[in-house]
């Protein structure tokens, strides 16, 4: 079923949209949240409440791409997960290896001051990965959105692994710099 007439069964509030969404979408959502919890339980978990949430969410909201509205939902929802439970070192180490890298060049914050700066951040970042070669922006994507380990991130993309490595590496330098000239503080 194509994405427009799951988002319509949704709007006509029918329970077949749940299903519709499992069915296309449950592989996909399931792999972002195991790759960030590494726990098959609570990636289930997180997948069902993804469902809930697109629930509640749609309508009034009607997202252009289903794909990128229930992995971001799926996302962010891993992600509170993991950092609740972070101290008992959930995530195969994927998750606190990949932030450590990055914050290199975005530094983390708790306050009001660091939420509002959030959406220039994310806008800032978002332009840098425009200036980058489709290759390097999917590295960095797979890495610091589906947390990827480097070995995955080789395979899926027939790339050494150190070559991986070293894009990595490259981008987060060249982030840092990009970050600094648009006058973001880090």
């Amino acid at each position: 079923m194509d994405d427009k007439k799951i988002i319509e069964l949704y709007f006509a509030r029918s329970q077949d949209a749940l299903h519709a969404v499992s069915e296309k979408y449950g592989p996909y959502c399931r792999a972002i949240a195991w790759n960030i919890l590494g726990s098959d339980q609570d990636a289930d978990e997180c997948v069902n409440d993804t469902w809930l949430r697109s629930w509640e969410a749609i309508p009034p909201q009607r997202p252009s791409h289903l794909s990128v509205f229930l992995g971001k939902i799926t996302r962010n929802l891993a992600l509170n997960r993991w950092a609740a439970h972070k101290a008992k070192k959930r995530g195969a180490g994927e998750v606190p290896l990949a932030l450590v890298e990055l914050e290199e060049c975005v530094a983390g914050g708790e306050g009001p001051e660091e939420a509002l700066d959030e959406k220039v951040l994310t806008e800032a970042i978002a332009a840098y990965l425009r200036t980058q070669p489709m290759l390097r922006r999917m590295v960095f994507i797979r890495r610091y959105w589906y947390f990827n380990t480097v070995p995955v991130i080789a395979r899926q993309l027939s790339m050494a692994e150190g070559t991986v490595k070293s894009a990595l590496y490259r981008m987060r330098r060249e982030l840092k710099e990009y970050l600094e000239k648009e006058g973001i503080t880090l």
